[in-house]
């Protein structure tokens, strides 16, 4: 298996994991859930940055789409309530 075979394989793999992830996320009715699917997706995405030569925009996928919007999504999930309004 040569580098070319390697860099296709990973690709796919890529490729597969990131549409499980965000067909996850969707159809999660848990809340939590689906913002942890979220932060799959957005490191995933940010490795295939990475494997496509773009570091920089990996670094900040990672950061940003990883970290900083899971954790404001979880603030917000925290500070909201189950209450239906009438």
């Amino acid at each position: 298996m040569n580098f070319e075979d390697l860099f296709w394989a990973v690709q796919v793999l890529a490729g597969i994991g990131l549409l499980v992830t965000a067909i996850a996320a969707v159809r999660f009715k848990n809340l939590v859930s689906a913002v942890i699917a979220m932060a799959v997706f957005s490191l995933i995405l940010s490795l295939e940055f990475y494997i496509l030569q773009a570091p920089d925009v990996a670094i900040a996928e990672a950061g940003v789409g990883a970290c900083l919007t899971t954790a404001m999504y979880l603030l917000a999930i925290k500070n909201t309530t189950d209450e239906e309004v009438v």
